[in-house]
């Protein structure tokens, strides 16, 4: 199989497997416990927190670990809005559904929400969020990075705006860490959402960087854990592969981002040169280097991901969270395009296990399939497709 959905999950690397394994027979203690089990399970978790820390030059006193990216974007939301005496959050139209499905849920709850249009490469534009803040204001929500075409957002720029306006900010950075550089303190984020499982980590087990000084509204109460903001056992083997997922992150960062960015533009050169009527989505040089969009015409985005399968490539048309839920791209409508180039999307995203050979023979399949499925497409005329 070769693995092309690396942005909704990447495989666990076997150095991370290797550092989980002794926390699931040896060292199985609960880290609230002060035996020495436990007091064995609470230092590696804290070892953990500290290489999570690093990977985004936090201090360690500022990592909540959480179960995921999710439940981090949750915690943001209702965390601000039940704290705060203000009752107006701003996001934009392309943020991921754990963030839009929680704002929808506050409106009902009574607070307002602004809604940032974007570009067509998939850009918020700063001045009209610099507009829409105000006095009511309570926090500004804006993604790092996009799930579906990957562009990145100007985020010195919205933070700047933010701290100008005396306005927390928080990003959804899920898709960005480990793969552009990211230091909290520089870029002057206040909250910043991390999941394991986008970096070679395991899956169920994520973070939420809370600058000092923000002051959050805790949802999940009982034993205390996570200086009170997250009750509950902590999953010791889990962040323990995290914390040595980010190590690695960190480490060999450069050398990562080189090998995922030759690929993805050897994909993206190689898809542009051999095959007719498709286009290249997201923004040209603004985007992150394992991430490739495109949109093929004639054809239908579902129906080419199946014939692919069978071919023994894995893809996906956007965000796997919601891939069960047949509905039309919200972030592409967003960005304006139309039923046909919705319908005909599909993304490609390189992992740091693929290679030179699966791009050319990637290409190579997706020509083929093309080809069969443009021979009985409707819009077969439209586009002279077989002729």
């Amino acid at each position: 199989m070769i693995y092309l959905d690396n942005a909704a999950s990447t495989p666990v690397h076997e150095e991370v497997v290797k550092e989980m394994l002794p926390f699931f027979t040896e060292y199985y203690g609960n880290p609230s416990s002060i035996h020495r089990l436990g007091r064995n399970a609470h230092k590696a978790v804290e070892e953990a927190r500290k290489n999570i820390a690093k990977l985004i030059n936090a201090d360690p006193e500022e990592v909540l670990i959480t179960s995921g990216g999710t439940e981090s974007n949750n915690m943001s939301l209702y965390g601000i809005a039940h704290t705060s005496k203000k009752n107006h959050i701003i996001t934009s139209s392309i943020e991921h559904d754990a963030i839009l499905e929680p704002c929808k849920r506050l409106e009902k709850e009574g607070f307002s929400v602004t809604y940032l249009p974007v570009d067509h490469f998939g850009l918020v534009n700063p001045q009209d969020l610099e507009k829409e803040i105000s006095n009511n204001t309570a926090l500004v929500s804006i993604m790092f990075v996009n799930n579906e075409v990957g562009t990145i957002q100007p985020i010195r720029e919205i933070a700047d705006i933010c701290q100008e306006k005396g306005v927390i900010f928080h990003t959804d950075a899920i898709q960005a860490v480990g793969k552009v550089p990211i230091d909290v303190k520089e870029l002057k984020i206040d909250l910043l959402s991390i999941a394991s499982h986008k970096i070679h980590g395991p899956k169920g087990v994520g973070a939420l960087y809370i600058r000092k000084g923000v002051k959050i509204e805790p949802f999940v109460l009982g034993g205390g854990q996570e200086k009170g903001l997250r009750s509950g056992t902590e999953n010791v083997a889990s962040i323990v592969g995290f914390g040595k997922a980010c190590q690695l992150a960190k480490a060999n960062f450069e050398k990562n981002t080189g090998h995922l960015q030759s690929l993805r533009d050897s994909l993206v050169s190689k898809i542009m040169k051999e095959i007719p009527h498709v286009t290249l989505n997201g923004h040209p040089t603004k985007r992150v280097p394992s991430n490739a969009h495109f949109t093929f015409f004639g054809v239908n985005g579902e129906d080419l991901i199946i014939k692919l399968d069978e071919n023994g490539i894995a893809a996906s048309t956007g965000s796997a969270c919601s891939v069960k839920v047949q509905k039309a791209s919200h972030v592409l409508r967003a960005m304006g395009f139309n039923h046909e180039q919705i319908t005909g999307s599909l993304r490609l995203t390189v992992g740091l296990n693929n290679t030179e050979e699966e791009i050319s023979k990637t290409t190579d399949i997706l020509k083929q399939v093309l080809q069969e499925l443009r021979k009985v497409s409707p819009f077969k005329e439209k586009y002279s497709f077989g002729s």
